[in-house]
């Protein structure tokens, strides 16, 4: 399956912005899951907004969304659970991915731009090329922090789509890059 569409499925439908309540769960690209705990005009300019107050699920941060750009800004519904399958075939894909040939500030860069658009198919890949550089170097302290975020966007995302806990999701993803056992020495006999 080709780039275009992972990211096209966890996208709204082109027209109206999808409006949300108070009280569901949305995601907001970069900081992940959280819920809407309320909407409120505001006046900014001397013009009257609505906006999305929602408070971050994993750190308790407090966003304020202006309505009209929800589009824009990325705001989207969690990963359907029929989807969840696809962000999984992507972090078992482990053909070569041609990280080691990049400088670390230019994967950085590279990655940083995937977590940001807030596709959680965008943030499996970041997640399986920095597990997969992960087993045969040291990651550099950027990547090292980009490694972390791709793990908690997608524990979280992947926990609450799937209705469990995140020990389980945390154990799965990372069950599909264990490092290969060394080969048996002719001196284990």
């Amino acid at each position: 399956m080709d780039k275009k569409n992972f990211k096209d499925a966890d996208q709204p439908a082109k027209g109206a912005p999808r409006r949300f309540n108070v009280g569901d769960l949305a995601v907001y690209p970069a900081h992940g899951v959280g819920r809407i705990e309320a909407i409120e005009t505001r006046i900014v300019n001397g013009e009257k907004h609505d906006f999305y107050i929602m408070k971050v699920l994993e750190n308790g941060m407090v966003i304020m969304i202006p309505i009209m750009n929800t589009d824009s800004v990325g705001l989207r519904d969690v990963i359907a659970e029929k989807e969840i399958q696809r962000v999984y075939d992507i972090m078992r894909d482990h053909r070569d991915i041609g990280a080691e040939s990049q400088t670390w500030n230019r994967r950085y860069r590279e990655y940083m731009d995937k977590i940001k658009t807030g596709s959680l198919f965008d943030v499996a890949q970041v997640f399986r090329d920095l597990s997969l550089l992960k087993i045969n170097k040291d990651l550099s302290f950027g990547e090292r922090k980009l490694y972390d975020t791709a793990q908690v966007l997608l524990v979280k995302e992947l926990s609450t789509a799937r209705k469990t806990d995140e020990k389980t999701i945390a154990a799965e993803i990372e069950s599909f890059f264990v490092p290969p056992l060394p080969p048996a020495s002719a001196e284990t006999k």
